[in-house]
């Protein structure tokens, strides 16, 4: 399977930018993991005042990670840790998904 590429945009609460970057410097290990059994790869979040936006690549497809993700007890406490900080942009609390329109690679 060719790797997937990934990226959704979260807006935070006012003020709350110090307080993710924080948290985001201080990654627990379990997490870290996770997110390699999940098969994610070039993870990369970048933050503008309330405006994050992440990517990355999964090489088992958005699917699959996201289900892995999504059930695990290590992801579901940083979510609940970090909850706080982000306003709903979906009414179901789910980020912006972001489709590719156009991309040039290097050959």
């Amino acid at each position: 399977m060719k790797p997937e590429r990934v990226r959704f945009i979260y807006r935070l609460q006012t003020g709350a930018g110090p307080e993710y970057d924080e948290a985001h410097a201080q990654i627990p290990e379990s997490l870290r993991q996770l997110i390699a059994d999940a098969g994610i790869f070039n993870y990369s979040i970048w933050r503008h005042e309330e405006i994050v936006v992440c990517e990355f690549d999964t090489a088992l497809g958005f699917k699959k990670t996201r289900d892995i993700l999504s059930g695990h007890p290590v992801q579901q406490a940083w979510t609940a840790r970090l909850g706080h900080l982000f306003r709903n942009i979906e009414a179901n609390g789910e980020p912006l998904w972001l489709h590719e329109v156009f991309r040039v690679d290097d050959a």
